[in-house]
């Protein structure tokens, strides 16, 4: 049976013709756009809710895509289980829509972030991190301007307890430091899950990195790790 893949299209985003061709061309997947005012996601296996800025970050990222109807059809389609991965503006967007907990502020240097970045993960519990050992060092391209995850003392101490930090950033001996962090995100954050791990938001691009001739196809991982999840249901 073909998987059926949806990539959410907002005003203002500029990453959803990347994950559309990282998903169809590079995967194999069946993948459509779902265009943001839809309050019907259709018959899908998993949502990705792409990078870009949607409605130009006007008032903060993400903080106006939240109230799209499209996202009321992507809260059902979590509650139930459903993969949803919300990538750089995705995962700001998640984090306003409470799916996520924390919030994006500026980087911490106050500028836009655009290099590549290592990251590893610590978490293989989630739909998306399976085929990731934990040994491995990805490297994962980022591109933000507000990318410095925070949370408060609580909340880091219960996504620690739970197991939820599931990417960090780190350098290239897999060491998480104060100078492989690209934008000062509280414990080095890259990406976090929710409590089932069928929610999964991260800053870096790993859409962009699914070709070694660019640079790496380490995203490779991300989304061969759901397929072989949805393949096995």
């Amino acid at each position: 049976m073909a998987l059926n893949i949806g990539v959410l299209v907002f005003p203002g985003a500029n990453c959803d013709h990347d994950a559309y061709y990282a998903l169809k061309h590079e995967m194999g997947l069946e993948t459509r756009f779902i265009w943001h005012k839809e309050t019907d996601l259709g018959q899908i296996d998993a949502v990705i809710i792409p990078g870009g800025f949607s409605y130009g970050d006007y008032l903060r990222s993400g903080a106006i895509a939240r109230f799209s109807p499209v996202m009321g059809a992507v809260e059902k389609f979590a509650e139930q289980g459903g993969p949803v991965l919300g990538i750089c503006n995705g995962f700001q967007i998640l984090l306003e829509a409470g799916l996520l907990p924390g919030t994006m502020m500026h980087n911490e240097h106050l500028r836009f972030t655009c290099k590549m970045s290592r990251i590893r993960c610590k978490n293989q519990n989630t739909l998306f991190t399976g085929k990731i050992d934990h040994q491995n060092i990805l490297h994962i391209p980022v591109a933000h301007g507000e990318g410095n995850y925070f949370a408060s003392t609580d909340t880091l101490k219960q996504l620690q307890d739970e197991n939820r930090i599931v990417f960090q950033y780190c350098d290239q001996n897999g060491e998480v430091t104060p100078e492989a962090n690209p934008n000062g995100s509280v414990e080095n954050v890259a990406g976090i899950c929710n409590t089932k791990g069928n929610v999964l938001g991260m800053m870096p691009h790993p859409e962009r990195a699914v070709d070694s001739n660019l640079g790496s196809d380490d995203g490779k991982l991300l989304f061969q790790s759901l397929i072989d999840q949805l393949e096995t249901v």
